[in-house]
């Protein structure tokens, strides 16, 4: 059974229960961690706030730099093993699993670099006066991480809050932890002071509520549904909490007939069965006009009968669902698109070897989704496209724009003057042009509009949030 990690040392938790850690390939149980509680969660911020005003506060900026740096290659050291726990834990084909290992080390790199250049301002003012203005941290930041990406979001998440001086109590999923409790360990291994990460598992009805509602914490960070987005709101806004807030979102992928299609084709199908579709910016829509509407469908289709589904071990294109639940809801999806008989153009294959016990779906092309449908409106978390055709530009942007969400949006055109335009007519955090997603893009701001939430983390710009800033005037005459 795996403990909480609460001051640099394993945590027996003040209850008594424990939860399953099971293998989405096959369905079995392998381990356990502790089902977390209040009080556990009282624990973690009591000691993240006393590293934060005792050894945490006396590191210069420069200290704290080279302590993230040191981490940062500790954990290159150890990809193959956090590859391999985060393989088997969330069920991720081998490459994922260690290109999710190799980006955290790359966050902790890049937010080591960034500790020494939050800079302030001196502003002009009246005579006899100098203005300055400086960025502090927050002090005790609580950050409830998701199961699809654990490793990558811990980064951009707890590497953007360290970096800007504050602490951390971290809630990891209860479907996707191991990972991170390593993390944890590997950081104190370096030299992290006791209570600068701190681990608590467990549920988030019960440790996430806990945590948000701790008056201990300074700031939240969140990703997951609009749903518990809007009641960690509600419960920060009773105490005045600061929070940044992702998601989710209904991505669109928009191809206009100049686009070239052999570029296009490989992005459009990384981007929906990447980590089995359970990506926050998948491009789960496919926008395509009408003259090159069918042409597209005819070879993505043949694309998507040639991908393989299977025990991530295997590495094959895709691996299985986290869960039977959100396997389930995938059914319900396409079951729904069935009964309104929206044609499937394709479906992928489930390997032999898959035991039947795992949580696996083929990936799945359908066409001539109508817009109002809820496979065009809600997050499927599914390896699932869903595909319809445009007029014009007017109607490509009408459709991109048609869902509650705004994270991340594709424009495949050749015409620059197009994708500045569409640019800047999609309501969307992230707009790509001619690809999608940039590689990952530590470097680059990260979050949505609309529901798809507010804030941003990666990039120096997430310093901003995790930072409050203060305005000196000092009058001399």
């Amino acid at each position: 059974m795996h403990l909480h990690f609460i001051a640099n040392a394993p945590v027996r938790s003040t209850g008594e229960r424990t939860l399953p850690v099971i293998d989405p390939s096959d369905g079995q149980t392998y381990d356990s961690i502790q089902r977390g509680t209040a009080e556990d969660i009282e624990v973690a911020v009591s000691a993240a706030r006393q590293c934060f005003e005792g050894p945490w506060k006396k590191l210069s900026a420069a200290e704290r730099g080279r302590l993230m740096m040191r981490l940062s290659l500790k954990l290159s050291d150890h990809v193959d093993e956090l590859s391999a726990i985060e393989q088997r834990d969330c069920g991720k084909p081998t490459k994922q699993a260690r290109a999710d290992a190799v980006a955290l080390a790359r966050y902790f790199e890049f937010y080591a670099g960034a500790c020494d250049k939050l800079h302030g301002e001196t502003l002009p003012y009246q005579d006899g006066y100098t203005v300055l203005t400086w960025r502090e941290p927050h002090g005790v930041t609580g950050h409830v991480i998701p199961w699809n990406y654990p490793m990558q979001i811990f980064g951009r998440s707890v590497g953007g809050a360290l970096a800007a001086g504050n602490v951390c109590v971290v809630k990891p999923s209860e479907d996707a932890c191991l990972s991170l409790l390593r993390v944890a360990e590997l950081a104190a291994e370096v030299g992290f002071p006791p209570g600068a990460i701190n681990i608590v598992t467990g549920y988030g009805h019960e440790v996430g509520d806990a945590l948000a509602r701790h008056p201990g914490i300074d700031h939240i960070s969140f990703t997951g549904s609009p749903h518990v987005g809007t009641l960690i709101q509600q419960v920060a806004a009773e105490r005045h909490c600061p929070v940044t807030l992702e998601l989710g979102g209904k991505s669109p992928q928009i191809v206009f007939a100049d686009a070239n299609v052999d570029e296009v084709l490989p992005v459009v199908i990384n981007a929906i069965v990447q980590n089995a579709g359970q990506t926050c910016s998948a491009g789960s829509r496919l926008l395509v006009e009408q003259s090159l509407y069918e042409p597209l469908l005819e070879r993505l289709g043949e694309a998507f009968t040639r991908l393989r589904v299977g025990p991530a071990a295997m590495d094959l294109d895709v691996g299985p669902l986290i869960r039977q639940t959100q396997q389930q809801r995938v059914w319900d999806f396409l079951s729904d698109a069935q009964h309104a008989g929206i044609p499937v153009v394709a479906q992928g294959t489930v390997v032999d070897e898959a035991p039947e016990t795992g949580f696996y779906q083929a990936p799945t092309l359908l066409r001539d989704v109508p817009i109002t449908h809820r496979l065009a409106q809600e997050e499927v978390f599914g390896p699932v496209l869903a595909a319809m055709s445009f007029r014009d530009e007017d109607h490509a942007v009408e459709l991109a724009n048609a869902t509650q969400f705004g994270l991340v949006a594709g424009v495949w055109t050749r015409d620059g003057a197009r994708q500045l335009r569409m640019a800047r007519r999609v309501r969307s955090g992230q707009v790509f042009i001619n690809n999608y997603g940039a590689g990952g893009g530590v470097e680059l701001p990260f979050g949505g509009v609309k529901s798809s939430g507010y804030g941003r983390e990666k990039g120096f710009e997430a310093l901003y949030g995790f930072t409050t800033l203060k305005t000196v005037a000092i009058k001399h005459g």
